[in-house]
């Protein structure tokens, strides 16, 4: 099983599963799975690979770290997921390497990943 994910620094440039409930800033909830486990990873490998000048650093069969490189200033944000096979949900991570405000990109992109995800990770009725 991958580690447990890195806790948010105080800056609001990072969002996470694990950070407290109670921390509305950096909090967000985990992406359930109905799906079998092992096709869990292959659904966020291909959900990255839709997002434009993003780059897999390292993957494994429960943990996917990538980096997602801003358009202009080329600034990097890691995303980590973790999957738990025992609780069925997609832990994740994302934070900006540099600076103390991301404008609610890390936010944003893990809104939208969350939606695209729920969505191949559950089966169809």
């Amino acid at each position: 099983m991958a580690p447990p994910l890195d806790p948010c620094p105080s800056s609001p440039n990072c969002v996470s599963t694990e950070a407290p409930v109670d921390d509305r800033q950096h909090h967000m909830p985990a992406i359930p799975f109905t799906i079998p486990t092992q096709a869990v990873v292959h659904a966020i490998m291909d959900a990255i690979a839709e997002y434009p000048r993003t780059r897999i650093v390292s993957r494994d069969t429960h943990y996917v770290h990538a980096e997602f490189r801003s358009r202009l200033l080329r600034f990097v944000d890691d995303v980590e997921l973790v999957v738990d096979p025992v609780a069925r949900v997609v832990h994740f991570r994302s934070a900006s390497r540099v600076g103390h405000s991301d404008f609610g990109v890390n936010r944003r992109r893990m809104e939208e990943l969350s939606r695209t995800l729920h969505s191949r990770l559950a089966p169809r009725l």
